[in-house]
């Protein structure tokens, strides 16, 4: 005699392989550490952006010429920009990983997932390598410090004041007031005249060579007087 329960669906909805606990304890776990990291980035943002002596102890030397003591307002950008970049790259970290471990509980083999990830991103790279170069350009000019807001550059390009910074465009003002934009991974060469001591060529008085050949155009107009006297 077979029992009716044999022949009952079974009560269980839930596949043996899904986890919920995993899957709230991974959720958890991430946004806790994504809220932390938000919130230190932040703290030495802030930091930093008002002038903080913190990294100016000894054995903070190594990162001295990255956050050296600016005026308010380029302090303020470079600290934002790097803060932002940051943030940015902690968010996709912790997305990424957090994912990981959801399709894991859920009874998901993520191992083609991963080779599929992997052949597309080999493809974005390939197709957005001039983007790429640009972000990773701005990333040093900024922590490189080679320019900021309001100063005067010189670039093959154009002379004239920053008036704005980004990862991937700088925004200059020429002498005649055209705004340029320069992709950063364009400019290939730069020079600083607020951070050295220009003069500029007319300032620079003749001198050397020049002085030498008019010299003896002079002497020799006066020779012809000094025979005919």
């Amino acid at each position: 005699m077979f029992s009716m329960l044999s022949i009952l669906p079974s009560a269980a909805t839930e596949p043996d392989g899904i986890s919920v606990a995993g899957i709230v304890i991974s959720l958890g776990v991430g946004v806790t550490i994504w809220l932390v990291a938000t919130f230190l980035i932040s703290r030495i943002s802030k930091r930093v952006a008002s002038g903080s002596n913190f990294f100016k102890k000894a054995h903070f030397k190594w990162v001295a010429p990255a956050i050296r003591a600016l005026d308010h307002e380029r302090r303020v950008q470079r600290a934002e920009t790097i803060g932002s970049l940051l943030n940015s790259i902690v968010g996709v970290l912790v997305a990424v990983i957090t994912t990981m471990y959801v399709l894991q509980n859920l009874d998901i083999n993520i191992a083609p997932l991963l080779t599929s990830v992997g052949i597309l991103g080999v493809a974005i790279g390939f197709g957005a390598q001039q983007l790429i170069r640009d972000f990773l350009a701005g990333i040093f000019i900024t922590i490189e410090d080679q320019y900021g807001i309001g100063d005067v550059i010189e670039t093959s390009e154009v002379v004239g004041v920053v008036e704005s910074m980004g990862l991937r465009i700088t925004r200059v003002r020429s002498e005649d007031g055209a705004i340029w934009y320069l992709r950063n991974g364009e400019i290939l060469r730069v020079g600083n005249r607020s951070q050295g001591t220009y003069v500029p060529v007319s300032d620079v008085p003749a001198a050397g060579p020049e002085a030498a050949l008019h010299e003896p155009a002079t002497e020799a107009k006066k020779t012809p007087q000094k025979a005919g006297e």
